[in-house]
C-alpha cells in the first residue's frame, strides 16, 4: 500500500502519542464526551476532537466510523455512568428502597449543581439532533425507557402507590429541573429538587 507523506506523518504522531498515554479509542471516547457535553454535539469537530486527544482523524475513523457513531457512543458512556449510580445506591441502602429514592433525589441535585446547569447529556443531545434516523436517538430513547422503568420497580418495592404513575412524576421533575437550572441557574426551583420530590413521594405513601 502506498502511503501519502502526510499519513505517514499522522501515523508517527499516533504512534508515540499512544505509547505515550495509552489507548486511542478511550482518549477520544474521553474527550468526545467532554467536549460535547460541555458545548453542544453540533459545536464541536471531530479535527478539534482528535486534536484533543493526541491523535488524527484517521485513527478516530478507525474506531468511530463516523461522528454521529461517536455521539451515540458517548451518550452510552454517560448512561453506563447513570448505571452505575444506581448500583452504588442499591448497595449502600440493601433492601431499602424508600430510601433509595431519597438518596437517588439528593444525588440528582448535588449532579446539577456540580454540572454548572448544563443538565443532562442524552436530553441536551435530543434536542440537538432532530433527526429520528440519528443512531444517537435510539440510545438516548432507549435510555431514558430504561431510566424510567428503574425508577417504577423502585417504587413498586417501596410499597408506593400508583408506582408508575409517582415514577413518570419524579421523571418529569428530574427533567424539569436540569433545564431550569439551565435557563435560571442551579439555585432556582432545581434546588428544592429534593423538597418536592419527598413531596410528590408522601403523596403516595400509604396511609396507616
Amino acid at each position: 500500500m502506498i502511503t501519502k507523506p502526510a499519513e505517514t506523518a499522522e501515523l508517527a504522531t499516533e504512534s508515540a502519542t499512544e505509547r505515550a498515554s495509552g489507548r486511542p479509542r478511550d482518549r477520544i471516547l474521553l474527550v468526545a464526551r467532554d467536549l460535547f457535553y460541555e458545548r453542544g454535539v453540533r459545536a464541536v469537530g471531530v479535527d478539534e476532537i482528535a486534536a484533543a486527544a493526541g491523535t488524527n482523524k484517521m485513527t478516530l475513523y478507525r474506531h468511530f466510523a463516523s461522528k454521529d457513531l461517536l455521539v451515540a457512543e458517548c451518550l452510552r458512556e454517560f448512561a453506563r455512568q447513570s448505571e452505575a449510580e444506581w448500583d452504588r445506591l442499591a448497595a449502600a441502602y440493601p433492601g431499602d428502597s424508600r430510601a433509595q429514592l431519597t438518596a437517588w433525589l439528593t444525588k440528582m441535585t448535588d449532579h446539577i449543581v456540580a454540572d454548572g446547569g448544563r443538565g443532562c447529556a442524552l436530553a441536551n443531545a435530543a434536542v440537538e439532533l432532530a433527526e429520528k434516523d440519528h443512531p444517537a436517538r435510539k440510545v438516548i430513547e432507549e435510555v431514558k425507557r430504561a431510566q424510567r422503568n428503574r425508577l417504577v420497580k423502585l417504587c413498586e418495592a417501596a410499597a408506593l402507590t400508583e408506582p408508575e404513575f409517582l415514577a413518570d412524576e419524579l421523571f418529569l421533575l428530574l427533567e424539569g429541573a436540569r433545564v431550569s437550572a439551565q435557563s435560571v441557574g442551579a439555585d432556582g426551583p432545581a434546588a428544592r429538587l429534593v423538597r418536592m420530590g419527598e413531596a410528590i413521594i408522601a403523596s403516595h405513601t400509604p396511609r396507616t
